[in-house]
């Protein structure tokens, strides 16, 4: 079984409810997972918006989560550890989730939310990691993929 992942608040390809972008709460939407090989000993979650105008924007990295978690519950705590869990730093200098945010009148941007199961127990980071610094730390470790794309424009 190929590892999925979805959303209770929207489907892939489909809007994110304004609940959870900028111009709303901007409470992390609601998470689940399946379908995570027995080799995996962690998850790292990443959520960014190729659209952006000048480039990729990072907008949540969640690493060290368990592999025998199965999601994240809406509206994340925007701390730097949640329980086992460890945030980073986005690309708005904040740690935690910040949600969709697209320039007003620049048509739809696709979120992309990527679930990595990796063959670490945990990421050996620094306090306050950048997206960018836990995706390549990520990355010779990842084992399976899964990908949510949510819509959204203003």
């Amino acid at each position: 079984m190929a590892m999925k992942i979805t959303s209770s608040a929207f489907s892939d390809g489909k809007p994110i409810p304004r609940d959870y972008t900028c111009e709303g709460a901007d409470r992390s939407p609601p998470l689940a997972w399946s379908g995570v090989p027995s080799t995996a000993k962690s998850l790292v979650l990443l959520c960014d918006d190729p659209d952006a105008p000048g480039g990729t924007w990072h907008h949540w990295a969640v690493f060290d989560i368990p592999a025998t978690d199965k999601g994240l519950a809406e509206n994340l705590a925007k701390s730097e550890r949640v329980g086992a869990i460890r945030q980073g730093l986005n690309d708005f200098r904040k740690v935690g989730y910040g949600g969709p945010c697209p320039p007003p009148g620049h048509g739809p941007h696709h979120y992309r939310f990527r679930l990595l199961a990796l063959s670490v127990d945990r990421l050996d980071l620094p306090a306050r990691p950048g997206c960018r610094y836990v995706e390549r730390a990520a990355a010779p470790h990842r084992v399976a993929e899964a990908v949510l794309v949510g819509i959204y424009e203003r």
